[in-house]
């Protein structure tokens, strides 16, 4: 049974979710602030969580910026702010999905299944581990290192590299890696897309090495 983290300090928010997620056979966990959150999420095995941005203590932003240091569990941020800025910032730092408050219940019980499809999608490799040029992947673990450091990625990221890596010969739009990362039909802007490519471009440097090609008017490829 996967297990939720909810980090929601409005009780009649907080209530929904979790009555909605019991109904639909998950685990929950309960925290009503950034701290509390914290702390669940360091004593259990957390397959999701769901984090509210203000939040007592702890708030959500800097709830995400510290487990990120650590781990690459799938963080949906559930927010009243619906500005493009406050949404690429969170995106940027290591949230993997955002929706937006009031939000329908199966809009969200749906981004959540979509959490669970990218960690289990298999791969078209036979083997556990995957290797180029200097990247290993660990497919078991989601470990990634490149040499002898692990990289920290980010749900979308380790979705992305694996679409690069299983088709390294291939160039693809920003619509066929979104089709292939969020499974759903391309309509978002450009910027999101680009962003998760920069951010995983900049991780994938730690050695020097430019491993994802822009090709202009077309989108990205990795070197060969």
């Amino acid at each position: 049974m996967a297990t939720i983290l909810i980090i929601e300090d409005d009780n009649a928010i907080h209530s929904l979710i979790k009555d909605t997620l019991v109904l639909h056979d998950f685990k929950t966990l309960s925290a009503y602030s950034g701290t509390e959150g914290k702390l669940l999420f360091e004593q259990n095995q957390v397959d999701v969580v769901l984090l509210d941005l203000m939040l007592p203590g702890m708030n959500g932003k800097e709830f995400l910026q510290d487990i990120r240091r650590n781990s690459t569990t799938s963080v949906i941020v559930v927010s009243a702010k619906n500005d493009q800025n406050s949404k690429l910032e969170l995106l940027t730092n290591g949230a993997d999905d955002y929706i937006i408050k009031p939000f329908d219940i199966k809009e969200l019980l749906a981004r959540i299944n979509i959490q669970f499809r990218h960690a289990t999608k298999p791969s078209i490799t036979n083997t556990k581990e995957i290797h180029y040029k200097n990247i290993n992947v660990n497919l078991e673990t989601r470990e990634v290192r490149i040499n002898d450091q692990t990289l920290h990625l980010t749900g979308r990221e380790y979705a992305i590299l694996l679409l690069f890596l299983e088709n390294p010969q291939k160039v693809f739009s920003r619509a066929n890696i979104y089709e292939n990362v969020w499974n759903e039909p391309y309509f978002d802007s450009d910027k999101t897309i680009n962003m998760h490519i920069s951010n995983l471009r900049n991780k994938l440097n730690i050695d020097g090495t430019n491993y994802i090609k822009t090709v202009w008017g077309i989108g990205f490829k990795f070197v060969n």
